[in-house]
């Protein structure tokens, strides 16, 4: 099967309808006889194994491994990998076991085959079906896997690879499932582990069934202007060559591919148009040294401008994966927008085939197995904390945290460089660097300055942690609406601490979150039966611990009360106008307000049902995905990707609004009102009434409001967030 092209570089073959013998000497090509003879012998026992077989094509099954050998033998893979490769469905597809394996090829292949079946259990974790503690299960014995020999994951991505590439042959609902599991899961795996050809590829297949109109739209754009696209980039890398040399430097300057994903998403990030992209024409120069690739960047932004904001030092900074370049956008000839990207050779391989460039075949190599590269570490990171955690679903979000999120670069006042997901904060770096400095942390300066220990991260940033002997972790950290830890890692940690003190302790401490909660939000009595069904405990004692710990969180538990609040509060305020019932998605009947008939899918995480309260989140590429308004994974958005949340509704729910009563006592300051009435706008939270009043005597304010809230989760986060204000002592809801 061909992959679509964008730019006109020839296209790739799929290697599947190679004759065996043929495809065969492909693999064995510039390899040392011992090394020959290993492969062969894979082969001669997949050959055997998998007779009789066929795919879904109609094509001989053996043409399945052969061409996932293939793909590992263009990026020069060991004669072990190979070898494993072609045997990595012999164990589940035929008779084959294991033992046998082991006889015939020996123990390192035979773990690599072993390490590749589970790492089926990927797709048991996409579909969140079953027990949580068995998927944690599984997830934990890939991860040992992966952690253990990195090429067991990469025969998984070629396996995936060649798949996507003949997904053709597959019913449509197939298509769609398998090509969302390869965006969500195997190309970010690629991405953390650094081999850009398998993420591309991957990316741009998978949108062209998930988005085919999108796909086809930006196609046939980028091949309208094809041809002078190929003559503008011919023109500016003969300028480059010219002006290179004559700075001395050796430079490979050529035209780079760019892929439709990469172009779509950046359309949707940035809210640009087709041709506001920069990238859409781009160059790259390759040097010998890093020394070279600042010259070379002076040698571009001469005779041209760049473009403000639109620099990245990758050298300085490398991204998480250890991708490192130089990237800038420049005002070349003609006026036309192009991007460069610099980098020497050795970042060239790294960028191209990521922790598989460690793994290259050498004739002259020592047999064994190379140490696992700094790529891989994150896998073990998640693993390190393992015993601290008992929960199940702390295990899935660090998974999913480490896995999906951006990461920033930061450092300590001695001079390490710590990576951290996007989005943490001074505490989440306290933890990063030892679970006792987090306990003990008590304030932070970043770049010499004092700032809140929510400030967010950026990279570059210096961290000095302020820290007092005898300080312990306050249950404050533990709340998503305050925006103290944004890092699983750290949650955990902090839960531990709480969960391993005494048992009586964190009752009495839940007993107090609960009731200051209920008192807040201005209920009377709870259902305590409903509680512990919806937590899933099963003595009422046991709930009030979890809550002392944090395992449930105060905006859980204003997500579990929220029945409550239609029976109290004043009827729903009336709209201005009628408003127009937003058209059901076709695939969940839930209704999408002010974005259209989109495709909505339940997720995963929370699996929402009716009556749940829920909130739907614009995706890349997948529509809207619906979640409970209290799933952990929407309380811990942050600026960009909370922008993307929209209100929805079940079948024939309406999206009203409640008018609720709120009091704030504080001690009087000036500009009181006005940080209160902030805090309420950024919430986007409508002000019906307001009354203040100052008692002189002791100098408190009192602010009385009818504000229109959604549900409770919505009053307790705005209640949180207005007590966090300087001088405020108390935030309750009346009535």
């Amino acid at each position: 099967m061909d992959t679509l092209d964008p730019v006109g570089a020839a296209p790739v073959q799929a290697p599947a309808g190679a004759e065996p013998p043929r495809a065969l000497a492909r693999l064995l090509e510039g390899r040392a006889e011992h090394e020959q003879s290993v492969i062969h012998r894979a082969f001669d026992i997949a050959q055997r194994a998998h007779e009789g077989q066929t795919r879904r094509s109609g094509e001989p099954y053996l043409s399945h491994p052969l061409a996932v050998a293939a793909i590992l033998h263009e990026l020069r893979m060991d004669h072990e990998t190979l070898a494993a490769a072609l045997l990595h469905d012999v164990v589940e597809d035929t008779a084959v076991d294991l033992a046998r394996l082991r006889e015939q090829m020996g123990d390192t292949v035979a773990l690599l085959v072993e390490g590749v079946t589970k790492m089926e259990a990927i797709d048991d974790y996409s579909a969140r079906a079953g027990d949580e503690r068995q998927q944690v299960e599984r997830l934990k014995k890939l991860l040992l896997a992966i952690a253990s020999d990195v090429r067991v994951v990469l025969i998984k991505l070629a396996d995936r690879l060649h798949n996507m590439r003949t997904l053709r042959h597959l019913d449509e609902a197939s298509r769609l499932r398998i090509a969302r599991e390869t965006m969500e899961i195997y190309a970010p795996l690629a991405s953390r582990l650094g081999i850009a050809q398998f993420r591309w590829e991957m990316e741009d297949l998978a949108f062209r069934e998930l988005e085919p109109r999108t796909y086809m739209s930006i196609a046939r754009q980028l091949d309208e202007r094809r041809t002078d696209r190929e003559a503008y980039i011919e023109r500016v890398v003969a300028i480059l060559e010219r002006k290179l040399a004559e700075q001395g430097v050796r430079a490979e300057v050529r035209g780079r591919v760019k892929h439709i994903h990469s172009i779509w998403r950046k359309m949707q990030r940035k809210d640009l148009g087709f041709h506001q992209v920069f990238d859409v024409r781009a160059v790259r120069i390759i040097v010998d040294d890093v020394a070279a690739c600042y010259t070379a960047l002076g040698v571009v932004h001469t005779p041209w401008k760049h473009v403000a904001k639109e620099f990245d030092d990758y050298i300085a900074n490398p991204k998480s994966n250890r991708y490192q370049s130089l990237h800038t956008a420049v005002i070349g000839p003609d006026g036309k927008t192009v991007e460069v990207q610099i980098r020497t050779h050795a970042m060239h391989q790294h960028a191209e085939y990521g922790v598989a460039a460690h793994w290259r075949y050498k004739e002259s190599q020592a047999a064994g197995v190379p140490e696992p590269d700094a790529r891989s570490g994150w896998l073990r990171q998640i693993l390190e904390v393992k015993d601290e955690s008992e929960g199940p679903r702390d295990f899935l979000d660090r998974f999913n945290a480490e896995l999906l999120s951006d990461r920033v670069y930061v450092v300590t006042p001695q001079g390490q460089v710590l990576d951290l997901p996007a989005g943490a904060t001074p505490l989440d770096f306290a933890y990063q660097v030892h679970t006792d400095l987090g306990h003990r942390c008590r304030g932070a300066r970043i770049n010499g300055q004092m700032v809140p220990l929510t400030t967010v991260l950026r990279s570059g940033d210096q961290v000095e942690i302020l820290a007092t002997r005898n300080s312990t972790p306050s249950r404050d950290w533990l709340s998503p609406h305050l925006g103290y830890l944004n890092t699983a890692r750290a949650r955990a940690k902090v839960r531990h601490w709480f969960k391993h003190r005494d048992h009586d302790k964190n009752v009495a401490a839940g007993q107090e979150t609960l009731q200051r909660e209920l008192r807040r939000l201005g209920i009377a009595s709870v259902d305590r039966e409903r509680l512990l069904e919806r937590f899933n405990y099963k003595r009422f004692e046991d709930l009030l611990s979890g809550i002392g710990c944090g395992d449930v969180s105060s905006a859980q538990l204003a997500g579990a009360l929220q029945h409550t609040l239609p029976g109290v509060a004043a009827a729903p305020a009336a709209a201005p106008e009628p408003r127009r019932k937003p058209p059901a998605s076709p695939a969940t009947g839930v209704q999408v307000l002010g974005v259209g008939n989109l495709l909505t899918q339940m997720a995963r995480c929370c699996q929402p049902v009716p009556p749940d309260p829920i909130v739907g989140f614009i995706t890349r590429g997948r529509g809207v995905t619906v979640h409970r308004r209290d799933c952990p994974n929407m309380l811990r958005l942050e600026g960009e990707r909370r922008a993307r949340l929209v209100d929805v509704s079940w079948p024939g729910a309406q999206l009203d609004t409640y008018a609720v009563d709120v009091v704030v006592r504080a001690w009087d300051r000036q500009g009181l009102v006005r940080d209160v009435a902030t805090v309420l706008s950024a919430e986007r939270i409508n002000i019906q009434a307001m009354d203040t009043r100052v008692v002189a005597r002791d100098q408190t304010a009192e602010i009385r409001m009818t504000v229109q809230v959604r549900d409770l989760t919505h009053l307790s986060r705005v209640l949180d967030l207005v007590c966090q204000l300087p001088n405020v002592f108390e935030a309750r809801r009346t009535g």
